[in-house]
């Protein structure tokens, strides 16, 4: 197969595109179906995800009067397009290997940005002044959480690298086969700050209690999203969904990748996922308050950005 071909299929089939999908859609209706039951509710059905995106499909996208057209349509679209591009790049230990024409670890993060940009621009565009809120929001929180991240990768980059006689490595796949050759930096204390840090960046960048401000129903009405329906808001839906398994994926491929392979591997790894979504993102989310923007931005700048500042100076120093 060519390595064309194989681009293709990986972002458009597996471990991106239809799987992708199928398993943020799947991870959002364990997510309700948990906090249900964990509040004494029934819930919703496991399926009400992927019926609310079909439900939107069918009905009809208004655009308001004042807002930019072109801008307003195509901001959702660039943002799928974006997450599609990342989950084909985050390797699955023992299963897929993303071809090196993808990109590394920086471009992982790269990526990661752009659905708060279209949520900024998404906002800005739709002339609604609960938009420009959002937006503003939107702006101060990805300016609070992306130096830790970025800190983040460089301690797992230093650590992999610096022990295979290099400076620092970028590369996922021989990040991913590191741990599996010698230990997974779960279990590495030197690591432990890094993830910390990373534990209290995922909420904040998948948008949930106590980091949902920029939407914050109860205050902003949706904010960003307030003036969208139908398809467009489907988007919104498919790249949120992308997205979390993007991010959990990375947590994974960065932390606690499996020494698995085959089938078990892909077991083993939708494990891990689920309980990430149920411990990092359900009991978050019902455990605290939404935070003030100002609270979250110092929050940012106290707590995850040390961590991992600590973990990159302990590798420095071993």
């Amino acid at each position: 197969m060519s390595t064309q071909v194989a681009v293709i299929l990986s972002v458009l089939l597996f471990p991106g595109g239809l799987f992708a999908l199928t398993l943020g859609l799947a991870l959002k209706g364990v997510d309700r179906r948990v906090a249900a039951r964990l509040q004494g509710r029934v819930g919703p059905p496991l399926t009400q995800p992927f019926i609310d995106l079909v439900k939107l499909a069918f009905k009809r996208t208004m655009v308001p009067t004042t807002a930019c057209e072109p801008v307003f349509l195509g901001a959702p679209l660039v943002g799928v397009v974006s997450m599609l591009a990342a989950a084909a790049l985050v390797p699955i230990s023992g299963l897929y290997t993303p071809e090196p024409i993808l990109g590394n670890l920086l471009v992982v993060l790269y990526l990661l940005v752009i659905p708060g940009i279209v949520l900024m621009v998404a906002g800005s565009s739709s002339s609604s002044p609960y938009g420009a809120i959002g937006f503003s929001r939107e702006m101060v929180l990805m300016l609070a959480y992306e130096g830790p991240i970025v800190l983040v990768a460089a301690a797992v980059a230093l650590r992999v690298g610096m022990a295979e006689g290099h400076v620092a490595t970028f590369s996922l796949v021989e990040i991913v086969a590191y741990q599996r050759t010698h230990s997974i930096f779960l279990l590495d204390p030197v690591m432990w700050p890094a993830l910390g840090a990373f534990c209290l960046f995922f909420p904040a960048n998948l948008g949930i209690v106590p980091f949902d401000i920029p939407e914050a129903e109860t205050e902003v009405l949706e904010g960003p999203v307030l003036e969208y329906s139908g398809p467009a808001l489907g988007l919104f839906k498919v790249m949120s969904a992308l997205k979390a398994v993007v991010v959990l994926g990375l947590g994974i491929a960065l932390f606690a990748p499996l020494g698995l392979s085959g089938a078990p591997a892909l077991l083993g790894w939708l494990a891990e996922i689920a309980v990430l979504m149920v411990l990092g993102v359900t009991a978050v989310r019902l455990s605290a308050g939404r935070m003030r923007i100002d609270q979250a931005f110092s929050f940012f700048f106290k707590w995850p950005l040390l961590l991992s500042a600590a973990s990159v100076a302990a590798i420095a120093l071993v």
